[in-house]
């Protein structure tokens, strides 16, 4: 005799399986939570993941650090300027102007500032002059130019002059060598182990194994 048991069992059996096939079947209620749950959990993961990060941001804490010298990178230079222009007077009032295609200055505490390509533009008593020079130095406390190199004046009225390596004194218009020193001026070549100049008045002082070499066209005057 079967199991009267057995019948009704099986048929809540077969039901059970149906709902599950019914429950697992593509575009049904459990398909669906899947498809939300691929997009909202790695969602809910990373916003997590930034609130962790910028909690302490936002937890009103003082953050303290140590910040190691060795690895920081620093500045050789406190201020590089290109096209600068430097202007002043002299002690007469007279004013004066300097100009070069690039400035260094490498200290807060060091006036003196580097200069490429350089021309100063100085007004004399028989007009404006220049004095141009491949580099040199400016000193903003003191208003000293020093030229290094090849150096030219050049002065309105026709005067010229020109030498190498020389310090100007823009506040008394005076030139000085820092070196033997050789160059040309109107009257014709020279040489000597140091020269001064005075650009106003046009004077030029040699001394120390002075030599000049005059040029007898310029040195004569026209009738």
């Amino acid at each position: 005799m079967p199991d009267p048991v057995a019948g009704p069992l099986s048929d809540v059996a077969r039901a059970e399986r149906r709902k599950r096939r019914t429950w697992a079947m593509p575009g049904s209620s459990h398909d669906r939570i899947i498809a939300v749950a691929r997009l909202t959990l790695p969602a809910s993961v990373l916003i997590l993941v930034l609130a962790l990060g910028f909690a302490p941001l936002t937890s009103g804490r003082d953050i303290s650090f140590v910040l190691s010298k060795d690895r920081v990178a620093v500045a050789k230079e406190r201020m590089r300027v290109s096209q600068a222009r430097y202007r002043g007077e002299d002690d007469k009032g007279q004013p004066f102007s300097l100009t070069a295609t690039s400035a260094v200055q490498q200290t807060s505490a060091d006036p003196v500032v580097k200069l490429d390509t350089l021309a100063a533009n100085i007004a004399l008593q028989g007009g404006p002059a220049t004095l141009t020079a491949p580099k040199g130095t400016y000193n903003m406390n003191n208003q000293k130019v020093g030229l290094d190199g090849p150096v030219a004046f050049r002065s309105a009225d026709g005067y010229q002059l020109d030498t190498h390596d020389v310090d100007l004194d823009m506040q008394t218009r005076k030139l000085a060598s820092r070196n033997p020193v050789t160059g040309k001026m109107p009257l014709g070549n020279f040489s000597a182990d140091r020269m001064d100049a005075d650009l106003d008045g046009k004077v030029v002082v040699l001394n120390g194994h002075a030599r000049l070499h005059i040029t007898q066209q310029k040195a004569t005057s026209p009738k």
